[in-house]
C-alpha cells in the first residue's frame, strides 16, 4: 500500500497582524496575573528555520542606481539575415523569379535587408528541396527580390511554396561597380520602469508600555531579546523579500486594465518582472520538467540558436532538483549491477550522496534549489497542472554582457540580471527608512504612536532575455 504525507501538522500561512504579545503570535505566555503560572521558554522555537526567500537577485545580479523614471537599453540584433516566410511568383522549373518577403516586420516596411549581387539560398519549409541564386533586382517598398537560380533545372516548386531565404555571400563581374547601398546595425531597444514599494509597521505608544521579552535569533543573523520591535524586525524582513519578488513577478499594467484605473491621473503603470520577460522574450519549456537526456539537448539545441553562454545556473524547485538527480543518475551504472553514483568510494561507514550540484553536457550547468520555488506560503503554494502558472526552474545565464545604455550613451558591462533604484546626488531610494509619531523617541507629530516606513524604488532588467529559459508546469 502506497504511503502519503498526511495534512496535519501543516503551516501557518500569514504572520500576526497583532502589535501586542498573544498566544497566536508569541510562543510564551505573557498572561502573568495568572494564579499557576506555567513553565515558560524565554528563547522562541525556529520552527520553520531560515523564513526568508531573499536571495536570488543577490547571487546572479547586481544593484546600480539610476536618475530616470524610464531604463532603455539596446541589444544587437543578428548579424545575419534570414527570412522564414516567402513565397515565389514563377512555376516550377523557371530560370527566375521574384521572390516576396512575407516576414510580420518586413511588408510595407522597406527594411528588406537584400541587395543586388548577393547570392541566397532558397529553400522549401517542407523539405522538397532548395536552390541557389543570386539576387538581380530588388524592391524594397514592396518586400520583393529577383532572383536567377544557378541550376539548370531551375526552381524547385512552384507557386505554392513557402520558402526560407538566407544571404550566404555575393558575386560581381569583373569592372563593375561595387554594392549597391549598405545595412545598418539592427539594434533592439527595450526600456523598463521603476516601481515604488512600500511597508510600515506602527505600534501605539500604550503598547510600548507593555514590556514582555523574548530571546530571538533571526534569519539575517541577529540575536538578543526583542519585546515590540521583533513585530518592527519580522516587518523588515518582509519587506526585503517583497524587494526581491516585485522584481521577479511584477508586469506592465495592461491598456485599459483595472490596475491603470485605480492609479487616478498617474496610473499603477507596473513593471516587467523577470519571468514576464523570459516569458515574452524569452525561452519557455512547458508540460511539466525535462526530467530526460533527451529534453535537455532539446534545451542545449535551443542555447545553441541563441547566445550559447558557456556556464549556466537552474534555480529549481524540489521536485525538478530530483528530476535532474535520477536523470544524472541513469546516466550511471547505478541500480544495473555498478556503484559509478558520483565519486563513491563504496566505504560501508561514508554516507551515499544521491544528488548532483551540476553537470556538463555542451555547456556547463550547475543546479541550486531555489527556496521561493518551494515556500508554501509563495510559489512553492501554487497547484500543479497546465494552466496554474507554476514555475519548476529558471536557468539564469552567468556572467556579464556589453549592452548600449540609452541614458549613459555608451557601451557598458552589466550582469545579465540586475537591479536599477531610483538615486540622486540629493535622494537615495535604493532602501530608505524613516520613524514617525510621538512616541519611543523624539516627537515628529501628534499621533500616539511609533510609525517605522520602508521604500524603495526599483526595476529590474533582464538583459539578454532570449538567453534564460523558464520551466513552466
Amino acid at each position: 500500500m502506497a504511503g502519503a504525507v498526511q495534512a496535519t501538522p501543516g503551516f501557518a500561512l500569514q504572520p500576526s497582524a497583532e502589535q501586542v504579545p498573544l498566544a497566536t503570535n508569541y510562543i510564551t505566555n505573557f498572561d502573568f496575573l495568572n494564579q499557576y503560572l506555567p513553565d515558560t521558554y524565554e528563547k522562541e522555537f525556529e520552527r520553520y528555520g531560515n523564513r526568508t526567500i531573499a536571495s536570488f537577485l543577490r547571487l546572479v545580479g547586481a544593484e546600480m542606481p539610476s536618475n530616470s523614471d524610464l531604463i532603455k537599453w539596446a541589444e544587437q540584433g543578428r548579424l545575419h539575415t534570414k527570412y522564414t516566410n516567402c513565397a515565389s511568383g514563377a512555376a516550377a522549373a523557371a530560370d527566375n523569379a521574384t521572390i516576396t518577403v512575407n516576414d510580420a516586420l518586413v511588408p510595407g516596411t522597406g527594411s528588406i535587408a537584400i541587395r543586388v549581387g548577393q547570392t541566397v539560398v532558397i529553400s522549401d519549409n517542407a523539405g522538397s528541396g532548395m536552390n541557389k541564386g543570386i539576387v538581380t533586382a530588388v524592391d524594397t517598398a514592396a518586400g520583393t527580390f529577383d532572383v536567377a537560380y544557378y541550376e539548370a533545372a531551375g526552381q524547385v516548386g512552384g507557386t505554392g511554396l513557402t520558402r526560407t531565404v538566407f544571404i550566404y555571400g555575393s558575386e560581381f563581374k569583373k569592372g563593375t561597380n561595387g554594392m549597391v547601398g549598405s545595412l545598418e546595425a539592427d539594434d533592439v531597444i527595450f526600456d523598463n520602469s521603476p516601481i515604488i514599494i512600500k511597508d510600515k509597521y506602527a505600534v501605539s505608544g500604550s503598547d510600548m508600555a507593555q514590556i514582555g521579552w523574548v530571546e530571538v535569533t533571526t534569519e539575517n543573523g541577529a540575536s538578543g531579546y526583542l519585546w515590540y520591535l521583533k513585530s518592527e524586525h519580522e516587518t523588515r524582513l518582509r519587506f526585503d523579500d517583497y524587494l526581491e519578488t516585485a522584481m521577479i513577478e511584477a508586469v506592465p499594467a495592461e491598456a485599459a486594465s483595472g490596475a491603470i484605473a485605480a492609479g487616478g491621473d498617474v496610473g499603477n503603470k507596473g513593471s516587467e518582472g523577470i519571468f514576464y520577460v523570459v516569458e515574452n522574450r524569452g525561452n519557455v519549456w512547458g508540460g511539466g520538467n525535462p526530467a530526460a537526456l533527451a529534453d535537455f539537448d532539446a534545451v542545449i539545441s535551443r542555447l545553441d540558436k541563441q547566445g550559447s553562454i558557456e556556464e549556466n545556473v537552474i534555480f529549481v524547485d524540489r521536485e525538478f532538483s530530483f528530476d535532474i538527480d535520477d536523470m544524472l543518475a541513469a546516466q550511471n551504472s547505478y541500480g544495473a549491477g555498478g556503484t559509478s553514483y558520483g565519486l563513491f568510494d563504496n566505504d560501508k561507514d561514508m554516507a551515499l550522496n544521491l544528488g548532483f550540484t551540476g553537470f556538463r553536457r555542451g555547456y556547463d550547468f550547475y543546479k541550486s534549489d531555489w527556496k521561493y520555488l518551494n515556500d508554501p506560503t509563495m510559489r512553492g503554494g501554487l497547484p500543479t497542472g497546465a494552466n496554474s502558472g507554476r514555475v519548476n526552474g529558471l536557468l539564469v545565464p552567468a556572467g556579464s554582457t556589453t549592452v548600449y545604455d540609452q541614458i549613459l550613451g555608451k557601451n557598458a558591462k552589466r550582469p545579465f540580471l540586475h537591479v536599477r533604484y531610483r538615486a540622486s546626488e540629493t535622494e537615495d531610494r535604493r532602501y530608505k527608512t524613516w520613524i514617525t509619531g510621538s512616541a519611543g523617541g523624539a516627537a515628529t507629530s501628534s499621533l500616539d504612536a511609533m510609525e517605522v516606513h520602508f521604500l524603495s524604488e526599483r526595476a529590474v532588467c533582464t538583459l539578454g532575455a532570449n538567453n534564460f529559459f523558464l520551466f513552466q508546469e
